[in-house]
């Protein structure tokens, strides 16, 4: 699919006319049903940490305090969003990095200083801040949320339809649902039964993303280890 398709897609169903073009397009009815697919990808994105918007960052920390902006010197393909918490390591030492720190514990930080083991970070004013000051050619790794849940047809990705061959990188039958519910609500037209079905897929699509350990509630040992296998069951003795 692509955002014309997806466009497409939500006239027919909606019961007006399918345009042949979106972006650029001068139809107001158009124009409104592109504002809308807009509006789905920001919000959806925004609701999961979705695998397909989990990247990993390494980058070479210089010996200073201030890193740099996280938006530009250190994730460089200008897409950060947020962090993923728990993620921060220092690659060279194979140790955490502990943080963010809140307001409080780091003036604390500022006030006596430390030396370690465990080095520390804090985000303010979208720079991120190491304590203690780390060594000149260390390597730093943190996974973050990226802001591009759709991506142009070279594999660009996006923070925004730009184009109509641009494809999304969430789920495009759930962006096509979410414009048609929004455009009959935007319409004043009845879209509860449309909303339900589309957060039924959203929940869906939310427990199968990211897969997960296999919890054992029978309490059996799992066999797959070395040495000897005795399989589970009634044995002969």
């Amino acid at each position: 699919m692509s955002l014309l398709t997806i466009i497409q897609d939500a006239a027919e169903d909606l019961g007006i006319s399918s345009p042949t073009s979106v972006v650029g397009s001068t139809d107001n009815q158009v124009t409104q049903l592109l504002a809308l697919a807009n509006r789905e990808g920001k919000i959806l994105a925004s609701r999961y940490d979705w695998q397909v918007m989990i990247r990993e960052n390494l980058f070479t920390m210089v010996a200073t305090q201030s890193q740099g902006l996280l938006n530009s010197a250190i994730v460089t393909d200008g897409d950060f969003d947020y962090l993923i918490p728990e993620t921060t390591w220092n690659r060279t030492t194979d140790l955490p990095v502990v943080g963010p720190q809140n307001a409080d514990d780091w003036q604390v930080l500022q006030s006596f200083s430390t030396s370690g083991p465990f080095q520390r970070f804090r985000i303010q004013e979208g720079k991120f801040l190491m304590d203690p000051v780390p060594t000149a050619g260390d390597q730093l790794a943190f996974e973050y949320k990226s802001t591009s849940w759709c991506e142009d047809s070279g594999g660009t990705g996006q923070a925004k339809w730009l184009a109509d061959t641009d494809v999304g990188r969430l789920n495009e039958y759930i962006m096509t649902l979410g414009v048609i519910w929004r455009w009959r609500h935007r319409k004043g037209l009845a879209y509860a039964e449309d909303m339900a079905q589309y957060e039924g897929l959203v929940e869906d699509a939310i427990n199968r993303d990211k897969s997960g350990k296999t919890l054992n509630l029978n309490q059996q040992p799992d066999s797959r280890y070395p040495g000897v296998i005795v399989p589970s069951g009634t044995w002969n003795l």
